[in-house]
């Protein structure tokens, strides 16, 4: 279980804003309830990774307090990135750079005796001021950090913008192409504040803390990065454990894209050792069964509300069910985001009054935001906000239609994407495919096909159905076959080769 941030926070990001790393919000509950959460975890037999946020604090840290309180130069600025701004009387933030949330990248801040003064960085929301990790201080803080929770018996980190923490030391300008949370895409220059070179060596201090303790402890980087070698540094044999995929994640739903992330990905981890991992969905992008929907050509949204192009219901579960399949046939590790077992959509009718995604206001409005992916999940049909909670009240708020797909309405249902994800999990634990290699089959050139192990994956992304090989004996797939056994449009089927 991978759990997303739970610290004391204002909440300003959803807990991304972290104002004490050694406790738990009241909102969740107590420290003593972190430890009796593992250790309960541990006696099922399954591991707990937390999320570590290591690229800035909430503007709430008592490190940031006192850095507000100090003068310029003090060493209490020095953990955090503060600047003279630009022009005669410093009225211009210190360079171009932009926030991943919308706006300017820069906050100016009064001097204790309440004139205009320096401005800080914070990538992310105002409330997020990126620390200094050329500081020692920081490094060793966080090294602390990881002991603490590492002591309480944690497996391991999932590590939060790992590739922002090192900037580029002049802090140059930069002009931000589509993508801001990476730079860009394959292509071009790097971009001074993500993927830089001098992040590696803290990984591998980590790497080394995280070894010394028993047990098989992990670190898995949430890093932005292309192309697929960059992404592979991160795992090198003395770094991180795992990456996640998230070229793969927003590969095109044909088979050429798909064909060639999948290729490009495991020759980028072989060459350095490590597995690959997949993944479909996550708390930052639109639920795969929406975005799986949406009208060909719509660029990949922020956010789906009113007024936006509206997905295609069921032509995205049939193609996320599909997805699944594939992905969960692949060799390497898959990771699952909570309700896409259910087959969940997006909430694409929210009001925007209930967001709460800082990327909705710093926008303008111009983007939706994460909120629609991060609403609470359906238990019980016919329960209170469908058995989250006592009452009706949700932290987000939870649309009518989700009914259908509550636990209790497809558990132990044939054919239902519940049902669907415990079979394949079965299947692929059975036949190790996490642990298998893959080898291609020639095709048509809108199919898929490979080998993995003793099974045989076809996948049809084509207008038409198509045929097994002779003698493949069906296990599983996404949708019914056609009559004569034929897998039709949006369809993936494991078979016994």
């Amino acid at each position: 279980m991978w759990l997303s941030p739970f610290y004391p926070s204002p909440q300003a990001d959803a807990g991304y804003d972290v104002a004490d790393y050694r406790d738990v919000d009241p909102i969740f509950g107590r420290l003593a309830d972190a430890d009796e959460l593992i250790a309960q975890a541990h006696a099922r037999g399954l591991r707990v990774i937390v999320d570590l946020v290591p690229n800035h604090t909430s503007s709430a840290h008592p490190w940031f307090v006192e850095a507000l309180a100090a003068p310029a130069g003090d060493p209490a600025r020095n953990r955090y990135i503060f600047r003279d701004g630009r022009g005669p009387d410093g009225a211009e933030p210190p360079n171009t750079w932009r926030s991943v949330f919308g706006g300017p990248a820069w906050t100016r801040v009064p001097d204790p005796d309440g004139r205009p003064g320096q401005w800080y960085l914070h990538l992310f929301d105002v409330g997020q001021p990126d620390l200094n990790w050329d500081l020692p201080e920081v490094r060793a803080e966080f090294e602390d950090i990881l002991r603490f929770w590492l002591d309480r018996g944690v497996d391991g980190f999932r590590v939060d913008v790992a590739h922002g923490l090192v900037k580029q030391a002049d802090l140059a300008d930069w002009h931000y192409p589509e993508e801001p949370l990476s730079g860009g895409g394959r292509t071009g220059p790097r971009p001074p504040m993500w993927d830089q070179d001098g992040v590696h060596a803290i990984y591998r201090d980590w790497r080394r803390l995280v070894d010394s303790y028993p047990g098989d402890r992990i670190l898995v980087a949430e890093a932005w990065v292309q192309p697929a070698e960059r992404l592979a540094a991160y795992v090198r044999p003395d770094e991180m454990h795992q990456a996640f995929n998230f070229e793969y994640l927003l590969a095109a739903w044909t088979a050429p894209a798909q064909y060639a992330v999948i290729t490009r990905s495991l020759e980028a981890t072989d060459a350095v050792g490590a597995p690959t991992t997949w993944v479909l969905s996550n708390h930052d992008v639109v639920r795969h069964a929406s975005r799986l929907g949406l009208p060909p050509g719509t660029p990949r949204p922020n956010g789906i509300g009113v007024g936006d192009p509206q997905p295609d219901t069921a032509v995205g579960l049939r193609r996320a069910r599909a997805a699944t399949l594939l992905m969960l046939s692949l060799p390497g590790s898959a990771y699952l985001y909570q309700g896409e077992e259910l087959g969940l959509p997006e909430h694409t009718t929210m009001d925007d009054d209930a967001r709460q995604d800082p990327t909705w206001k710093r926008s303008d409005g111009a983007e939706r935001g994460r909120d629609g992916c991060r609403v609470p999940i359906p238990w019980e049909a016919d329960a209170p906000s469908y058995g989250f909670g006592p009452t009706d009240a949700s932290w987000l708020p939870q649309p009518a239609l989700w009914a259908e797909y509550a636990l209790d309405r497809q558990r132990g249902v044939a054919g239902a994407t519940y049902e669907l994800y415990r079979a394949a999990l079965m299947l692929r634990r059975e036949h190790g495919l996490g642990r298998g290699a893959l080898s291609w089959v020639d095709t048509a050139d809108d199919v898929l096909a490979f080998r993995n192990g003793d099974l045989l994956v076809v996948t049809n992304f084509g207008a038409e159905s198509v045929g097994l090989p002779a003698g493949a004996q069906p296990l599983l797939s996404s949708g019914p076959l056609d009559s004569d056994g034929r897998v039709p449009t949006d369809v993936t089927v494991w078979a016994r080769a």
